[in-house]
């Protein structure tokens, strides 16, 4: 009987909300398809407090949310029927429950040493470069932060964004000047919440040095956020209005941002940085139709033929060129998952950090010819660096003629009207 009632008290502090921490253990019938092992924990969702219980299977992990009610229903079956064995704690009280071949209940009850209840968290929060809780002065003039430090519910995946960004940077400053400061250009920097991000990043937390210039053609963006670098302080933090083409710096750029440029003006971005030598290039590629009237391959008519398939089989196509286009001038690329801010299917990074081995960049130009080949298509950017570049072998780009698709020259005129600077003009 005191058996009896020391578990219906156990299951009265579940559904009362005070259960802190608890494990089923001990299987009676030990199945590859069975549970081995079953936690449960308190959460705050929504400002609701619920169970989170968590069953372990031999190959797998399941989690679910349930009802204090629920909870304690799932001990009461769980014990002594699947488990013999339960471990239970709450702020004032232990239980460990053990269950004995007649599936008759032990129940040892003691007073707990726990003092403090744990925190009520859904998923551990994640140790940010740019903290929440702390007033940043730029996130609060963007309307991405209170004044107290606290980012707005609905900016969230804004404020995830920035952090991403700013941790990709931090992986690579190992890669830029460290005596002087770094010159960095932004492409169509938009409403540059990156931007800021990145200054506020060197010079308040890495305390580096840095000359930053966002370019964007939208006059009236361009005087908002150049007014915020003014308000806030910023010296070095500059904006103007001008395009990737056109764009002539005065010396040294030691990185290149482009992000979302749409389809060959990533790449017109990327034969700039190309140019300038630039240490590390940072590049989200958007709205990739170029290769997509060019692509042509017998063997994977099955995918080529349907729109949808082809229109992401060609963005990724074109992605991969870029790729290998730059490990032949020398960078060392990785493409990346970069979280975005508009919630769109784009969110590849190209990060390029320069210093790649020879023999790596021949590899590479080996990989680059079969891929071009097998695909059929004849990227912009190929063509950029060729026109610019000496570093090519002088017969890299002689490849026999591409048949039984769009004339590229065609394509390339009716791309000129787009592209102030056509490197095949």
């Amino acid at each position: 009987m005191a058996n009896n009632s020391t578990m219906q008290s156990l299951l009265q502090c579940i559904v009362d909300g005070e259960l802190l921490h608890g494990v089923l253990s001990s299987p009676w019938k030990k199945r590859a398809d069975g549970p081995s092992k079953v936690s449960i924990r308190p959460v705050l969702i929504k400002s609701r407090q619920l169970y989170q219980v968590t069953t372990h299977y031999d190959q797998k992990v399941m989690h679910r949310n349930v009802t204090a009610e629920e909870c304690a229903q799932l001990i009461a079956e769980s014990l002594p029927e699947v488990f013999k064995q339960g471990i239970f704690s709450t702020a004032t009280a232990s239980y460990h429950v053990l269950v004995n071949a007649q599936q008759a209940m032990t129940i040892i009850h003691k007073a707990s040493k726990q003092t403090a209840p744990l925190p009520l968290v859904h998923n551990r929060s994640k140790k940010y470069l740019l903290q929440e809780g702390v007033p940043i002065p730029f996130l609060i003039a963007l309307g991405i932060m209170t004044a107290q430090g606290k980012v707005i519910a609905k900016k969230y995946d804004k404020f995830r964004q920035i952090n991403r960004f700013v941790e990709m940077v931090s992986d690579v400053m190992s890669h830029l000047p460290q005596e002087r400061a770094i010159e960095i250009i932004d492409f169509g920097c938009g409403k540059a919440y990156l931007t800021f991000a990145l200054y506020h990043y060197l010079h308040h937390i890495a305390q580096r040095k840095a000359h930053i210039l966002g370019l964007d053609l939208k006059h009236e963006v361009i005087a908002h956020c150049a007014k915020l670098a003014h308000d806030l302080g910023w010296s070095s933090l500059s904006f103007a209005v001008g395009d990737i083409h056109h764009h002539q710096p005065k010396g040294k750029v030691d990185l290149v941002i482009s992000l979302h440029a749409c389809d060959t003006a990533t790449d017109a971005a990327l034969d700039k940085a190309v140019q300038w030598d630039a240490d590390v290039i940072l590049c989200v590629p958007c709205c990739q139709h170029e290769l997509y009237g060019q692509v042509k391959n017998e063997s994977l008519s099955p995918l080529l033929r349907h729109g949808i398939l082809k229109e992401r089989f060609a963005a990724l196509a074109t992605d991969a060129a870029r790729a290998e286009l730059l490990t032949c001038q020398g960078y060392d690329v990785q493409v990346l998952e970069f979280i975005d801010m508009e919630h769109t299917p784009k969110n590849l990074l190209l990060r390029a950090v320069k210093g790649q081995a020879p023999h790596k960049q021949a590899q590479a130009k080996e990989r680059y010819q079969h891929f071009k080949e097998a695909l059929h298509i004849s990227p912009f950017l190929e063509s950029a660096l060729h026109n610019h570049q000496k570093k090519w072998p002088k017969n890299f780009f002689d490849f026999s003629p591409i048949k039984d698709v769009q004339d590229i020259k065609a394509l390339r005129k009716d791309l000129k009207g787009n592209l102030p600077e056509d490197p095949l003009a």
